[in-house]
């Protein structure tokens, strides 16, 4: 069966965003050759859901090759319909829904690429199988935090934990 796996960075705080929706604070890991981890995981996906914040941002800031490139399905989860474009597909239904679906379709991997009211709506009805969560050495203290309250509590099972020497952590959960 896929797993729907979530890939994020946060600062040590808790934050997947600065205040107004900043992201500069991910620079300060940046370093030329190092995508910790990044490729090695995306080879496993064949499908990524992706809040449409966060879509809208990713096209404005890196452009449609990101996602429009023909090597995987994008379901963007919005509020209002609309058309599909290329492999990417708009989706105002059930979320859960759709991850048992694809779940139950042969496959790759899902990749959740964010945000934070999908993460927390996944993490709601139980369906984030891992997490890879990289830790970015800095205390926004404000912003858009990567898990909201009003949960169940989940346990999770330690797999990996990696350092660099940029000060960046990497802890790989899976839920028990």
């Amino acid at each position: 069966m896929r797993k729907l796996c979530l890939f994020i960075a946060c600062s040590l705080d808790g934050y997947i965003a600065g205040p107004g929706e900043n992201l500069d604070f991910l620079k300060i890991v940046e370093k030329e050759g190092e995508d910790y981890g990044y490729q090695a995981f995306t080879s496993l996906v064949d499908t990524i859901i992706i809040g449409r914040k966060t879509y809208d941002w990713v096209l404005r800031e890196i452009g449609t090759e990101h996602y429009d490139n023909g090597e995987r399905e994008v379901y963007v989860i919005t509020r209002s319909e609309r058309a599909p474009v290329g492999r990417t597909r708009f989706y105002s239904g059930e979320l859960e829904t759709l991850v048992s679906r694809l779940k139950s379709e042969k496959g790759k991997n899902i990749y959740c690429d964010g945000g934070a009211e999908v993460i927390h709506e996944l993490l709601k009805s139980d369906l984030i199988d891992e997490m890879i969560i990289s830790i970015v050495p800095i205390l926004l203290g404000d912003g858009i935090k990567l898990f909201k309250d009003g949960r169940t509590p989940q346990r999770l099972q330690l797999i990996k934990t990696d350092t660099f020497d940029t000060g960046l952590v990497q802890v790989h959960y899976k839920r028990v």
